[in-house]
């Protein structure tokens, strides 16, 4: 039964469909210049609405609703489409962003790390650098203090520092030093230390440096043979009261002792003079004269051959063998060395320990070493005795080394610069 019209329910009400009023023909006409849908209700196309109407109008309208239709479907898809690539590329930027975000937090860490890294490494390397440069000086300090011969001064500058005052003596010796900056082309000097074995120590040093080789008598003898050769073939048992410097008496272990200072003589000798690189073997000179042990052994051999050479030159005077050099009748001519004993216990005993070698004992330790000293004796300026050679005879293949002198008693080293 067919409600009445107050019966009727409202639209929207349940079971029954709500449409929207129908629209004039004029706002449907602006509906779709717009581009939006002529028709309001869902599903339903004015292309077929208008195609339902009757007559040519009717066909007209409908293929006008159709391009509408079909202008507004396609603005519909661009326009998603739009949204899309856009979307896409909002998403990929903000990607970018989160990885740039992470990339820049790690670069940040890196750097700081490097950074502190090499703050770290600098002050480290300062560090390491002062040590060392401390640690440098400190050896240099105990080198040069533990050093017999010092590394070379200019002349001049020695001179002025040596000879301050304006006594007749100082300006002598200034003069002297003018005299051999100017005339020998001495242009510097290394001093030696002052000791009773100064003059010894000069005299290897430079035969060292200069990588002299053994004279010829020594490579013809087996030196290391000769404290026993003198003990025992000779019967020299006074040697036992030889002394070693400061060493006044050591009885019978003179021997042995003896015997180790040969060694090392000829060990060293012999090392160093077969090299050949000039710095090398200045090098080694300077380790070699650092150490006193060392080169006290080195003196006391010296001082030994100079006796052995005294009790062969006294046997061949006594036997009338064989003519001697003209120095031994100098060295047994005095009270004090009448005879090797006398030689032994009033002279070289002592060196080393309260005297120094004097003038004869010089020339025979030049001609033991077969080498020409000059000496250069500034005390002597202005005289005949400026300059002597120890000794006054040589050969003409010797090698020749230079001292300088202030008193006799303290020698030093000269270099000569052209």
């Amino acid at each position: 039964m067919a409600n009445s019209a107050g019966d009727r329910p409202r639209d929207g009400a349940r079971g029954y469909p709500s449409f929207p009023a129908p629209r004039r023909d004029g706002e449907r006409d602006r509906d779709r210049e717009r581009g939006g849908p002529a028709d309001p209700r869902p599903g339903r196309c004015l292309c077929r609405r208008a195609g339902s109407r009757g007559g040519a109008g009717g066909e007209r309208g409908a293929g006008e609703a159709r391009r509408g239709c079909w202008a507004g479907s396609e603005r519909a898809r661009s326009h998603g489409e739009g949204r899309h690539e856009v979307s896409w590329k909002t998403a990929s930027k903000e990607s970018l962003c989160l990885v740039w975000q992470k990339v820049k937090v790690q670069l940040m860490l890196s750097m700081s790390f490097l950074t502190a890294l090499f703050w770290y490494c600098r002050r480290l390397y300062s560090f390491l650098a002062q040590l060392l440069k401390r640690w440098s000086n400190y050896l240099q300090r105990q080198l040069i203090r533990n050093l017999s011969v010092l590394p070379e001064v200019d002349l001049l500058g020695y001179s002025a520092r040596e000879w301050k005052g304006e006594t007749q003596q100082a300006k002598q010796m200034r003069e002297a030093y003018e005299e051999l900056f100017r005339s020998c082309h001495i242009k510097y000097l290394r001093q030696v230390r002052r000791d009773n074995y100064s003059v010894v120590r000069a005299v290897l040093f430079q035969i060292f440096s200069q990588g002299i080789p053994f004279p010829l008598w020594m490579k013809e003898r087996d030196i290391l043979k000769l404290p026993e050769k003198l003990l025992y073939s000779q019967g020299c048992n006074w040697i036992q009261q030889y002394s070693f410097g400061p060493e006044r008496y050591t009885g019978p272990n003179a021997f042995g002792k003896l015997r180790k200072c040969m060694e090392a003589l000829k060990t060293n000798w012999a090392e160093i003079s077969t090299t050949r690189d000039h710095e090398e073997r200045g090098s080694m000179c300077n380790t070699l004269f650092s150490d006193e042990s060392k080169e006290y052994k080195l003196y006391e051999a010296i001082k030994f051959i100079m006796l052995y050479e005294a009790v062969e030159a006294y046997e061949q005077i006594k036997s009338r063998d064989e003519p001697v050099h003209n120095l031994f009748s100098l060295l047994f001519a005095r009270d004090s060395s009448s005879d090797p004993l006398s030689f032994m216990m009033n002279h070289l005993n002592s060196i080393g320990d309260s005297i120094c070698l004097d003038q004869v004992e010089l020339f025979l330790l030049g001609y033991l070493l077969q080498v020409k000293i000059r000496v250069y004796r500034l005390h002597r300026f202005n005289t005949e005795e400026f300059q002597i050679n120890y000794p006054d005879e040589y050969r003409r293949e010797w090698n020749e080394i230079s001292l300088l002198t202030e008193d006799d008693r303290y020698y030093h080293i000269p270099l000569f610069r052209m």
